[in-house]
C-alpha cells in the first residue's frame, strides 16, 4: 500500500482518541505525514501541548466544547482488549464513543471515523459492543466511516497479541501450533491501517468496510513466514491440543493476564476473515487497500532487536515466576530456620554482634512481602526494582558480614552476581506498554 496518496483539501485538525496506544501511534505517524495537525486524546493528565485529556470511562463530565475546540475530523482508535475494575466495555466501546459522537453533531465536526474489530458480536462482548456503538455512529447524521481490521501488524513493533504470535514463531527447535494452526485470518499492516484511515478522511466515502490483505492464510503460515523474517531457521510445527491452550486462556481470563482473552481465542477459531468483497471494495471506496504479508516484511529486513524481542517475550513471565520463588524460598528461610542454626552460622562473624535471629526474621518477613508483590503484578516495574535493590542490599550487608559465604561450595552470595543483572532484564521487560 502506497503512503503518498495526495490529500485534497484536508482539514486542518484531526483529533485521534486513544493516542498512547499501540495502533493510533501508527495512525497519528500517517496523518502528520499527509499535513494534518494532529490533537492526541489521552486519558490521562495531558503533557504535551497537542494532548488533550478524554477519559471515557467518565465521559459524562467531559467539557466536549474543550475537546473539540479547532477540530475538523475525529478518528477514533480507544479500545481495550479485557475488562478491569475500572474500564468495561460498555464505556470504552459505545457510551464514551457516542457520547463523543454525538457531540461532533453538535459542534459542527462533520467527519468521524471508528477503528472498530472484524469478529462476530457472539465471541464476546469485546466485539459486541463496538458493533453496537458501530451501528449508533451510521445512524447519526455524520460521514462516518467505520473500518473493522483483522489482526493488525506492524514490522516495526508488536503489542499484546501480536507480540505473543512473534514469540511463538521465534521458539526454539518448532514453532507451536494451537492445533493444526489452520484457522484463517487476514492481517494487515498497521502503515497500511493508516493510510485507509487518511484516504477516509479526505474523501466522502462512508459505511462499515472489513479490512484484511487479499488473501486469507493460516495461522501456521502466518508464523512461519514471521519466523523467516526473524531469520530463525526451521519450518518445524509443533501441535498443541487445544484442551491445553483453552485451559491456559481460561486461567488468562480469569487472573486478567496474558496477551489473549477468551474473546481473541474464540475469533481466531471461528477464522478472523473478511467477506469475499471486502478487498475489491476497500479498492473502490478508498483506492487503496493492504498488502500481503509477505510484501509488506520483504520491504522491511528485520534486525537483532526483534528477534530479542520476540525470544525474550515469554522469558518475561518465567523470570518473575522465578523471582517469586526466590523471594518465597527466602522467605521461609528467613522465618523458619531455627535461631540455633542461624546463631552458629554467623557466629564469629560481624554478624554475631547485631542480634542475627531478629535481622533473619525481619529479612524473611520483607521477602515475604515482596513475594506477594510481585505476585500480584501491582506496579510490578516497582516491585521488580525493590526486589532488585533488597538483593543488592542482601549482597552488600552479608558480603562485609559474613565474606565467607562468597566462598560457600553451592554458590552463597556468589550467585546473586548472576540473579542482579537477571532482575534487571526483568525490569526492562515488564514495561509492556
Amino acid at each position: 500500500m502506497s503512503d503518498t496518496i495526495p490529500l485534497q483539501h484536508p482539514p486542518a485538525t484531526a483529533l485521534v482518541t486513544g493516542a498512547h496506544g499501540f495502533l493510533a501511534g501508527f495512525i497519528i505517524a500517517t496523518l502528520r505525514r499527509r499535513g494534518w495537525r494532529v490533537i492526541r486524546a489521552v486519558r490521562s493528565r495531558p503533557r504535551c501541548a497537542d494532548e488533550r485529556h478524554c477519559d471515557f470511562v467518565h465521559h459524562d463530565v467531559i467539557d466536549w466544547a474543550a475537546l473539540l475546540d479547532g477540530v475538523d475530523a475525529v478518528v477514533n482508535v480507544a479500545g481495550i482488549l479485557r475488562e478491569t475494575r475500572g474500564q468495561r466495555f460498555a464505556a470504552i466501546h459505545h457510551s464514551g464513543p457516542l457520547a463523543l459522537a454525538n457531540a461532533c453533531v453538535e459542534h459542527g465536526v462533520r467527519d468521524f471515523v471508528q477503528i472498530s474489530a472484524l469478529g462476530n458480536p457472539a465471541d464476546g462482548e469485546f466485539i459486541a459492543s463496538k458493533h453496537r456503538f458501530d451501528s449508533a455512529l451510521s445512524a447519526l447524521p455524520l460521514r462516518a466511516v467505520v473500518l473493522r481490521p483483522s489482526i493488525v501488524y506492524a514490522p516495526d513493533g508488536s503489542y499484546g497479541g501480536t507480540s505473543l504470535l512473534r514469540a511463538l514463531a521465534a521458539m526454539p527447535i518448532a514453532v507451536p501450533l494451537p492445533g493444526a494452526g489452520a484457522w484463517a485470518i487476514q492481517p494487515l499492516c498497521t502503515d497500511d491501517l493508516g493510510t485507509l484511515v487518511a484516504a477516509a478522511l479526505q474523501g466522502e466515502q462512508r459505511g462499515v468496510f472489513d479490512v484484511g490483505c487479499a488473501e486469507a492464510m493460516s495461522l501456521r503460515d502466518y508464523l512461519l513466514q514471521w519466523r523467516k523474517w526473524l531469520r530463525i531457521s526451521g519450518t518445524r510445527t509443533l501441535s498443541t491440543p487445544i484442551w491445553a491452550v483453552n485451559l491456559g486462556v481460561a486461567i488468562g481470563e480469569r487472573v486478567a493476564a496474558g496477551p489473549m482473552g477468551q474473546t481473541m481465542w474464540r475469533m481466531l477459531k471461528r477464522g478472523n476473515v473478511c467477506p469475499p468483497d471486502a478487498h475489491a471494495r476497500l479498492l473502490s471506496a478508498f483506492g487503496t487497500a493492504p498488502r500481503a504479508l509477505a510484501t509488506v516484511l520483504a520491504e522491511h529486513p528485520s534486525q537483532v532487536q526483534d528477534r530479542w524481542q520476540a525470544q525474550l517475550y515469554l522469558l518475561a513471565p518465567v523470570l518473575r515466576i522465578a523471582a517469586v520463588l526466590l523471594c518465597l524460598l527466602s522467605a521461609w528461610a528467613g522465618l523458619a530456620t531455627p535461631a540455633v542454626q542461624i546463631e552458629a552460622l554467623a557466629a564469629e562473624s560481624l554478624l554475631a554482634e547485631v542480634q542475627p535471629v531478629a535481622w533473619a526474621r525481619f529479612a524473611g518477613a520483607v521477602d515475604l512481602v515482596m513475594a506477594l508483590w510481585l505476585g500480584s503484578g501491582w506496579r510490578l516495574r516497582w516491585a521488580v526494582a525493590s526486589t532488585l535493590l533488597l538483593v543488592l542490599c542482601y549482597t552488600l550487608v552479608f558480603g562485609v558480614l559474613l565474606p565467607a559465604q562468597w566462598l560457600d561450595p553451592l554458590g552463597g552470595l556468589a550467585k546473586n552476581l548472576l540473579l542482579l543483572p537477571a532482575l534487571a532484564v526483568l525490569w526492562v521487560l515488564s514495561d509492556r506498554r
